[in-house]
């Protein structure tokens, strides 16, 4: 058995702060359209997402460049919790490292949001 974690922590003003015509770009190239239809403007919301993708690249162990945002998509269930689920280069990294599954937890204040993910599958 395997055990992969990641965690990332962002500053919400980062995102808060964001010009208007460099944020929408910045959306739309972090997040696929079901995740922007869920996250909605939410700087808490949205910086919440980006820390658990960029956690999830790290459990991946390559972080963001091997693989891209919207490889990576957040989805939350009807009860609020949140899901993973992997795709293109994402999913065959997860794959080729025998990472079956994946756990996720994101929290947020007013100042900050932090995402812890844990990854297991079987070893070698």
């Amino acid at each position: 058995m395997q055990l992969r974690t990641g965690v990332d922590l962002v500053e919400i003003a980062r995102i808060k702060g964001l010009k208007a015509e460099i944020r929408k770009r910045f959306i739309e190239r972090v997040f696929t359209p079901s995740e922007i239809a869920e996250l909605g403007d939410s700087d808490q919301r949205l910086s919440a997402c980006f820390a658990a993708k960029e956690a999830v690249s790290k459990a991946l162990g390559c972080g963001i460049g091997p693989i891209g945002w919207q490889e990576i998509v957040l989805h939350h269930l009807p009860n609020g919790e949140p899901t993973i689920l992997l795709f293109g280069k994402a999913a065959e990294l997860a794959a080729d490292s025998g990472l079956t599954q994946w756990s996720i937890s994101i929290s947020h204040s007013k100042t900050h949001a932090i995402a812890m993910v844990v990854a297991l599958g079987e070893s070698d």
